[in-house]
């Protein structure tokens, strides 16, 4: 990772689709130092305890012929909505002032899902994507991978 540097009171918001950690750089350029300020989390169930049941099957409308219907993967669904509720805390926060810029930290599928949900001004907001998945690591090894501090 290269040196990426955080401003004094910018938030690195690290996530995944079922975790999210709102950072903000109490610190300044030379010498960040993060603090959490949020912790997002929901329960990561399997696609099979999300559903109901076996997936559908439809008939043809020409003979007697009958195909399956692809299952609802829930399970995507559930990290899109997670993703998506994120980025509406993330707008309300730039709305009140809290920060003014941001860097996004996500698994390259989260960020794509994250960015098909921001509004404009979040999008202006974000200085930063960094595709990986960073959201197990403790804050300060957080850090240690974005700024490439020793």
């Amino acid at each position: 990772m290269s040196d990426l540097l955080i401003r004094r009171g910018e938030w690195v918001v690290v996530c995944d689709g079922a975790k999210a950690l709102v950072l903000e750089n109490a610190g300044d350029l030379k010498f960040p130092n993060l603090k959490t300020i949020e912790v997002f989390e929901q329960e990561n169930l399997a696609t099979r305890d999300l559903g109901t049941g076996a997936p559908g099957r439809s008939f043809s409308s020409v003979g007697t012929g009958r195909s399956a219907v692809e299952q609802t993967d829930w399970h995507d669904q559930a990290e899109r909505s997670f993703l998506v509720e994120l980025t509406k805390y993330l707008d309300v926060a730039l709305t009140e002032g809290k920060t003014k810029t941001m860097i996004m930290v996500a698994p390259p599928r989260a960020l794509g899902m994250l960015r098909a949900a921001y509004s404009p001004a979040l999008k202006s907001a974000i200085r930063a994507e960094v595709d990986k998945d960073f959201v197990k690591m403790p804050v300060h090894q957080i850090e240690k991978q974005l700024t490439g501090a020793a």
